[in-house]
C-alpha cells in the first residue's frame, strides 16, 4: 500500500520495524528494504511529511516539505520539527553501520538553525553521514539545506549501540 507523504514523495506503508528482520538483517539491509518499500516508513513521517530519499553505508538524504501545519506562533517552521528531520538523518546514518544482532538509540544531539525554515520554501533537504563507529558509540553529522543548497540547519549526534535483545522483551 502506498502512502503519500507529500506531493511528490510516496512511501511503501506506515508502520515499525519487526524487531526480528532488524535483528537478522542489520541496519543497511532495513534501511534499504524501508526505501524500496518493502517495509514500512515510521508514522511520524507522514504527521510531519518528511521521509528518507537515499540510503548507502554510512550515508542517508532525507527530504522534507515545511507547510503551515508545522508553524510556531511567529509564523516560522517550530524548531521541533527541523530537530526531528535532521535526528532522523542523524540516527539512520548510525543505523546504517548496525550488524545483524545490533540496535542503537540517540543519546545526545546538537543542532545550530542558522536560517528560518519557512512554509512555502519547497523541499528542504537533510543529509546525514557517519563520523564514527565504535564497538557502543557511534557519531554522525547532517546538514539541511533548502532546494538551492544554502543551509539552514547543522548538527551532530552521539548514539549508543547496544544488543538488540534489550528491545525484544
Amino acid at each position: 500500500m502506498t502512502v503519500e507523504i507529500y506531493p511528490g514523495l510516496t512511501v511503501g506503508g506506515i508502520g515499525t520495524l519487526p524487531l526480528d528482520v532488524v535483528q537478522r538483517d542489520g541496519g543497511l539491509k532495513v534501511l534499504q528494504a524501508m526505501l524500496s518499500g518493502e517495509l514500512p516508513a515510521p508514522p511520524m513521517c507522514r504527521t510531519l511529511a518528511f521521509s528518507m530519499r537515499e540510503v548507502e553505508d554510512g550515508r542517508v538524504v532525507f527530504s522534507g516539505m515545511p507547510s503551515a501545519d508545522h508553524l510556531n506562533p511567529l509564523g516560522t517552521v517550530h524548531g521541533g520539527w527541523t530537530a526531528t528531520v535532521m535526528d532522523s538523518a542523524l540516527g539512520c546514518a548510525v543505523f546504517s553501520v548496525i550488524k545483524p544482532g545490533e540496535a542503537y538509540t540517540t543519546i545526545e544531539f546538537k543542532l545550530n538553525l542558522v536560517r528560518p525554515v519557512l512554509p512555502g520554501m519547497g523541499e528542504v533537504f537533510c543529509e546525514g553521514k557517519i563520523v564514527h563507529r565504535g564497538r557502543t558509540i557511534a557519531t554522525s553529522e547532517a546538514w539541511l539545506r533548502d532546494k538551492n543548497g544554502k543551509l539552514l540547519a547543522h548538527g551532530t549526534e552521539t548514539c549508543a549501540i547496544f544488543p538488540i535483545e534489550n528491545l525484544m522483551r
